[in-house]
């Protein structure tokens, strides 16, 4: 399976995330607005995040993945620029 890197992704934040494998947090998606992400992460608490770049197409009930060092977010085959809200 391919995986697509947004443009907007800069190559220390993959480096930082290569670096760093185990810090990804996982989550369900439990809105999405736009740009506007919010995850419930399975540790337990509620993640807000602003997609930064080419929209994703996330919808609710979605499983992703967040990276909150590199500030990844990755969905579907896409790995993209997210940041807290």
């Amino acid at each position: 399976m391919s995986r697509t890197i947004s443009s907007t992704v800069h190559p220390i934040q993959r480096a930082m995330a290569a670096a760093n494998p185990s810090a990804w947090w996982d989550g369900i998606v439990t809105e999405a607005s736009g740009a506007e992400v919010t995850i419930a992460l399975l540790a337990g608490t509620t993640l807000r995040l602003r997609v930064v770049g080419p929209p994703v197409e996330i919808a609710p009930h979605e499983p992703v993945a967040y990276h909150p060092v590199a500030e990844l977010l990755s969905a579907h085959r896409i790995t993209t620029t997210a940041q807290t809200r």
